[in-house]
């Protein structure tokens, strides 16, 4: 019997072992990536079909039972993160080959990128907090190479900020965890979940919900933990900052959201109220930040800030509605936001730039990358029928339920603000008078649009059929709302 939940963690992990002794031939080291990114696309596919089928998939290995041993669970919201994040490396890895350079791809550029899929794959279906962490570091070791690779000046620069403040956050994680485990005595998470209902979560395990909310809001970048994250996005070359925006601070993002509803759920009023507060001021900060800035890169980070908060938000209501709008929303982020940085990457390679002082009149001559990126910044900031639109209703439906009237209106008022920040990007960038920009004619336009323009689409399409997705986003939000049924799915045999 194949164990479905290991195949998204193992096909990348054997990859990136073989692209290490394929490295001296950057062809066969791209098509192989390539080929094996399919192949965790192909498994994640049959995985979440199983999860919809048969409902939550357990691994023990070793073949000891939880909580005694390690456990990999893939529930439907791991399952649908899971199949985002291969669909993105893949699209990610077809844009790299003709855009981040061949000096990079020499020095183990891609066996680096399937190592950082490992990581995120694993910390998606762990089942073990230990292990969590254990693949936290598995994704960051391998950001530290993608993000200093190249080492230019502002590269450097910043992955000194960005090592030092995630070794201080990965300190703190396993102090944290060292304080659970003396409270609870036990890593698996379902188990933990048991031992802090018996308990009745006391003022301890509280501090200790603090403690992972700073732990995990340094990691996904929460209002005041962020301060790191708009400088060291801004180095790396387009395809890893698409990798980074679109996947790290997620994997941040859904720490909090599983740990928040699989074990602090019992005294919501301390710990769901500060993350609540936390969650609306990250949204005000990344507002300023992105209508006050005018490089493009910065804009849609700040927009990266925006989205945390937005589906923090949700996980802070905690009812249906709300969750179910973060993670429909937390879904639509990550595909909208690989687009957007592929795509400002295209502007940047055509006009040596990201100033947008400095860009004009790129849609006369690239109609086609002006409204695809047009599209793209209408579903960021949530317009129907396209993706972000059913997430932002479903969140602000529910605040509107659980009495946060002014939330609900912080996170609708932002939709008009995000519109504001991407359509300057749109009217300075790509319209006005057309400029001749030095270079631009060696960039492969039509190679690398191919990956943001089926990024658009796969969101537009994800808007859309919302009707058809709603089922496997409410299977999520069940297991979400019932710790018990992720429970009874990992200790079924105690």
């Amino acid at each position: 019997m194949i164990n479905l939940p290991l195949l998204p963690i193992i096909i990348p992990l054997v990859s990136a072992v073989i692209l290490i002794f394929l490295n001296k031939s950057i062809m066969a080291s791209r098509w192989f990536s390539a080929l094996s990114s399919l192949a965790t696309i192909i498994a994640s596919v049959i995985l979440l079909q199983k999860v919809r089928v048969n409902g939550i998939q357990t691994v023990d290995l070793g073949n000891w039972q939880a909580p005694f041993g390690i456990s990999l669970v893939s529930d439907m919201l791991s399952a649908l993160l899971v199949l985002t994040t291969s669909i993105i490396s893949f699209l990610c890895v077809i844009y790299s080959f003709r855009s981040i350079g061949k000096e990079r791809e020499s020095f183990y550029y891609y066996p680096i990128f399937q190592f950082l899929i490992v990581g995120v794959n694993g910390a998606f279906t762990t089942g073990d907090i230990f292990n969590l962490f254990v693949f936290f570091e598995v994704m960051l070791m391998s950001s530290y190479v993608l993000l200093v690779l190249g080492g230019t000046r502002i590269q450097l620069r910043e992955s000194i900020k960005y090592i030092l403040v995630n070794i201080i956050s990965s300190s703190l994680f396993v102090i944290t965890v060292a304080y659970l485990y003396s409270v609870v005595g036990s890593l698996n998470m379902a188990h933990i979940s048991v031992r802090i209902s018996e308990i009745g979560q006391p003022g301890i395990v509280t501090v200790i919900a603090i403690l992972f909310l700073i732990v995990f809001g340094l990691k996904g970048g929460i209002f005041p933990l962020y301060f790191w994250l708009p400088g060291s996005y801004n180095a790396p070359p387009a395809p890893v900052l698409a990798i980074f925006g679109a996947l790290l601070t997620k994997v941040g993002i859904y720490s909090i959201m599983r740990t928040y509803t699989l074990f602090f759920y019992h005294d919501i009023g301390f710990t769901h109220q500060i993350l609540g507060v936390l969650s609306i001021i990250t949204i005000i900060v990344g507002v300023i930040g992105a209508i006050g800035y005018w490089d493009i890169k910065k804009i849609i980070i700040y927009n990266i800030i925006i989205a945390v908060g937005v589906i923090l938000y949700g996980v802070s209501v905690m009812n249906t509605d709300a969750l179910a709008g973060s993670v429909f929303y937390l879904i639509h982020d990550m595909i909208i936001k690989a687009a957007l940085f592929l795509l400002a990457g295209i502007v940047i390679a055509i006009t040596g730039t990201s100033n947008l002082r400095n860009i004009s009149g790129l849609i006369k001559r690239y109609p086609l990358l002006g409204w695809t990126f047009f599209i793209s910044a209408l579903a960021l900031a949530g317009i129907p029928p396209l993706s972000g639109f059913i997430g932002k209703l479903l969140l602000v439906k529910g605040g509107f339920d659980g009495g946060s009237y002014w939330g609900a209106g912080i996170v609708l008022m932002s939709s008009l603000l995000v519109l504001f920040s991407v359509v300057k990007i749109f009217i300075n960038g790509f319209w006005g008078i057309h400029r001749n920009y030095e270079g631009e004619e060696k960039a492969p336009v039509k190679w690398l649009l191919i990956s943001p323009i089926i990024l658009v689409v796969l969101s537009a399409l994800y808007g859309l059929g919302s009707e058809a997705i709603y089922p496997y986003i409410m299977q999520a939000v069940e297991t979400l709302m019932t710790p018990d049924i992720y429970v009874d799915a990992v200790l079924k045999e105690r």
